[in-house]
Parts: structure tokens; C-alpha cells; sequence
């Protein structure tokens, strides 16, 4: 299995997303959720005209993205260079989508980071999350923001527990993570680089990078084995 990831600089890459400058100052990227709304409002008054409209207060768009006349967008949100939001796609709000990113049907954003070329296309909720560089959702998959008792939400791996301080944080997902569909994404879990979980798992605490989180009986971590170049 790979190594345990919890840092920003573990987890992504870097300048993938226009929020970099913000989550590199981060040691642990949680950190920077209560901060998207401000964020995103920063960053929108550097954007070049000429490369993004600016058709309402707080929504920038970039002029090669695709857009459905059915998608709902409020403010503030970011939409990124040659991005797609597609029919009944519905950003609530303190959303920065990058570039190449796809926001498809039924799909709702709130309070996020989608780092450049993310994938959210089907039926997904990403709420109070970090979505890295090409990470997808399969159809169905969400981010569950919120305990069921309301209580302030921890990061638990195995005998750590780190105290986030938010009571809504959703999941954070390392570059290149693939979740299956329906899968769930519990409150404050953490899941590692080029990890892949399986459909219908319901995930929570913290993945190691290069992991399979299977379903069955019981849910298994295992190492990932990489394919042939």
C-alpha cells in the first residue's frame, strides 16, 4: 500500500488550480474550506477580461468554457478555462471549477475546489471538499459533508485524531483518486494519490495513496498495483 497522505503538498500538485497560492500557505487543506468564499472573491478581481466573462457579481467564466442555458450558477464561482457545465448541473455557490473540469447532470456544487480536469459528470454532491487534479466521481458518488449528531468533524488515522474545527467538511481527494458509483464519501475522509474506490463503498478516515478500497462483506484496503507503461 502507499504512504499515508494528509498534506497539502502530499496530496497535490502543484499550480493545478487558481487556489494554489492559498492551499501552499496550508499545511493540511482543510484548512482553507472555511476560506473558499473569500478566495474565490480574491481571485476573480486578478482574472483577465479576455479571458473571462464576468456576467454577474461574483460569477467569472471563462470564455472557452461550455455552459448549458439549463445550469443554475450563484456566487461567487469561478469557471475555468475550456471547463463544461452541463444540462442541470447546479453550482450553489463558492465554487471554483479549473479548467478542462466536467460538471454534469444533477450535479451540485457548494463551498469547493475542483483542481484543474476534475471530473463530476453524473448525479454527484461535492460539498465543503477538495477535488484534485483529475480526480473523478463516478455517477451517483458524493461527498458527505455533515455528521449525523452535528458535532465538529475529526481526521482520524488509526490512533491520530486531527481536530478540523468545521462542522461541515466533506471529503478530500488526492490527484488522480477515481470513486465508483454511489460510493460515499464520509465527512472529513481523506483519500490518497491515484487511489480507486470501489462502487457503493462508504469510505471514511483516511486511504493511503496507490490503494483499492473494495466493498463486500467487509471493506478491504489494498495496495494498488500500477499497470505497464
Amino acid at each position: 500500500m502507499g504512504k499515508i497522505q494528509m498534506k497539502t503538498l502530499e496530496l497535490f500538485e502543484e499550480n493545478r488550480t487558481l487556489a494554489w497560492p492559498y492551499l501552499a500557505d496550508k499545511a493540511y487543506p482543510w484548512e482553507v474550506i472555511p476560506l473558499i468564499k473569500d478566495i474565490i472573491l480574491e481571485i476573480g478581481k486578478t482574472l483577465d477580461p479576455e479571458i473571462y466573462h464576468h456576467p454577474a457579481e461574483g460569477v467569472w467564466i471563462a470564455k472557452s468554457a461550455s455552459v448549458a442555458p439549463s445550469a443554475a450558477i450563484g456566487a461567487p464561482t469561478i469557471i475555468g478555462e475550456n471547463a463544461q457545465i452541463r444540462h442541470g448541473a447546479y453550482i450553489r455557490g463558492s465554487a471554483l471549477i479549473g479548467e478542462g473540469c466536467v460538471v454534469g447532470n444533477s450535479t451540485e456544487l457548494k463551498n469547493c475546489i475542483l483542481f484543474d480536469k476534475v471530473q463530476v459528470p453524473h448525479f454527484n454532491y461535492v460539498g465543503d471538499a477538495i477535488l484534485g487534479y483529475k480526480a473523478h466521481l463516478g455517477a451517483g458518488a458524493i461527498t458527505s459533508n455533515v455528521k449525523g449528531d452535528r458535532t465538529l468533524i475529526s481526521i482520524k488515522n488509526g490512533d491520530e485524531i486531527i481536530e478540523t474545527g468545521c462542522r461541515k467538511l466533506g471529503g478530500i481527494l488526492g490527484d488522480y483518486a477515481e470513486v465508483g458509483c454511489n460510493a460515499v464519501i464520509n465527512p472529513g475522509c481523506i483519500i490518497g494519490q491515484r487511489t480507486v474506490v470501489y462502487p457503493t463503498a462508504c469510505v471514511r478516515g483516511v486511504i493511503p495513496s496507490d490503494s483499492v478500497v473494495k466493498t463486500g462483506k467487509d471493506v478491504e484496503i489494498v495496495a494498488r498495483i500500477p499497470k505497464e507503461s
